[in-house]
């Protein structure tokens, strides 16, 4: 190494060495520092405290910290080198990264399989022996690509408008390529031939992991070339891997539905039941899917990303020092902090729980103002609601509200006639469904809301039993599932506005 500098991170205790003039962006990802904007300076999601060393602090971070937080030692990680040896205070990212271990029939193969969920936060990987459908080994991590933006359409800016989709896609191939192999290594199967693997995502993740050209997404109508099933050899990846396995990346079932989805329908077995049934996934483009065996009907709503913590003045992922439940009692708060830890922000749980305290107590009106012109509302110190965080809880539950409302009028159906709503994914699992259900997001009884897990993981390893074996269920969903276009619908704009109020 040339020139080398040294960073030390405290409470972590970690210390290591980098390049004189590294972009902090580039060294502090993988120790948990969120760069929810993509690195563009405008989120403040990414302040580390400056303990020891030199940082000029720019105009720009002089104009969004403001001179007291600037004097105090706070620095934008994004707009930050490492020009000398540096004493940096940051917070551990230790968050749980929802996996499976639901058993599932299958009819038996031979040789190994990967299943993959690549997620625009996470990724997890599990190896399973095709012959007993055993688990050998797991694997979770953050997806790289996640210091380029924490949200798809932040992303989706970096690749198209910024020109660098070659970045993200070797970044994210990369780091599954490493998992697969550290997979085979913790199992002591390395000289064991991997038969296939899956790959399942939204339809971003499978346009910056296969190369297709993501431009058509960032425009209207913002409907993708292509979305179909994608094959490559392990090989072609770069991943000495044995057996060279074919990877397979799952087909979307249309615009910003993706395969994550398609596999959420295999392991809930939405297409087979004989009452109506919804999956949701609710995030920055919250995916719902309604319908049963005669029929499946598909929609994306751009949400944005509220739901996991970005936009928001303390918004945070689900991680150590998050707010992550708020419930009201008598006429104060009590609050969960994840690790025990003194609070630094809130994830997307704790926000929903807020807002449906806020409206038990008076402090936040149906209007989704803060009561008597307040500001701001303080839940404990740092962490505080504005009016602005409200506004974007307020339109992402407005937009998933909207899409479900406009697939039920679309299948001529009332919300009385859903039998089970399951929710996906890590946020589905931890929501409150007695807050959700107060704030105006997910309006059925309680009793019908289903957490119902990593669907995404569980549907790719069912779908490793299909491949090769002729027209497998997948195939059989995608024939059956309709996409319902709402960025094209005239009533959406109108039912979104009607749903955003509490």
């Amino acid at each position: 190494m040339n020139d080398p500098v040294r960073l030390q991170l405290v409470p972590l205790g970690a210390s290591f060495q980098v390049e004189r003039g590294t972009p902090l962006q580039e060294a502090l990802f993988a120790y948990g520092v969120e760069f929810p904007c993509g690195g563009r300076g405008r989120c403040k999601g990414c302040r580390v405290k400056l303990l020891a060393g030199g940082i000029d602090p720019s105009p720009e971070e002089e104009k969004l910290l403001g001179a007291g937080e600037t004097a105090q030692g706070w620095r934008l990680a994004c707009r930050a080198r490492a020009e000398s040896d540096l004493t940096l205070e940051i917070a551990q990212w230790e968050a749980t990264i929802l996996a499976d271990e639901t058993v599932f029939e299958f009819e038996p193969g031979e040789g190994l399989g990967l299943a993959v969920d690549l997620g625009t936060t996470t990724l997890v990987a599990q190896l399973l022996d095709l012959k007993t459908g055993c688990v050998l080994g797991m694997r979770t991590a953050l997806n790289p690509q996640a210091r380029h933006g924490a949200d798809v359409m932040s992303r989706v800016q970096f690749a198209a408008i910024e020109n660098r989709q070659p970045v993200l896609e070797e970044l994210i191939r990369k780091e599954i390529g490493g998992l697969a192999k550290k997979i085979l290594e913790s199992a002591k199967v390395e000289g064991a031939a991997v038969r296939d693997i899956v790959i399942v995502g939204n339809t971003v993740m499978h346009h910056l992991f296969c190369g297709v050209d993501i431009e058509p997404l960032s425009r209207y109508p913002f409907e993708p070339e292509r979305d179909g099933m994608m094959e490559f050899s392990a090989s072609r990846l770069g991943w000495n891997l044995p057996g060279d396995p074919s990877v397979r990346f799952l087909p979307c079932l249309g615009g910003f539905v993706g395969s994550d989805i398609l596999a959420g329908i295999l392991a809930t077995r939405l297409d087979a039941c004989d009452s109506l049934s919804m999956l949701i996934d609710l995030g920055t483009n919250g995916e719902i899917v309604l319908g049963n065996r005669d029929g499946l009907l598909c929609a994306s709503a751009a949400a944005g990303p509220a739901f996991e913590g970005a936009r928001i003045s303390r918004g945070m992922r689900a991680a150590t020092g998050a707010i992550a439940s708020v419930s009201s009692a008598g006429r104060g708060l009590e609050m969960h902090v994840l690790g025990n830890a003194a609070p630094r922000g809130i994830c997307g749980s704790g926000l929903v729980d807020a807002a449906a305290a806020g409206l038990d107590l008076g402090l936040i009106l149906p209007s989704g103002r803060l009561a008597n012109g307040a500001r701001e509302w303080m839940l404990r110190p740092p962490v505080s609601l504005t009016q602005t965080d409200i506004r974007e809880l307020q339109l992402a539950k407005g937009a998933i509200a909207a899409g479900i409302k406009l697939l039920l009028k679309e299948r001529g159906a009332s919300a009385e006639e859903v039998e089970r709503v399951y929710l996906a994914g890590a946020f589905g699992n931890y929501i409150n469904r007695t807050s959700a259900r107060r704030i105006g997001l997910l309006d059925f009884p309680e009793e019908k809301i289903r957490p119902a897990g990593n669907t995404a993981l569980l549907g790719a390893k069912l779908a490793l039993f299909q491949l090769n074996r002729g027209p497998g269920d997948y195939r059989g969903i995608l024939e059956m599932t309709r996409h319902v276009p709402l960025a094209s619908s005239e009533e959406f704009q109108e039912t979104f506005i009607e749903s955003m109020g509490f």
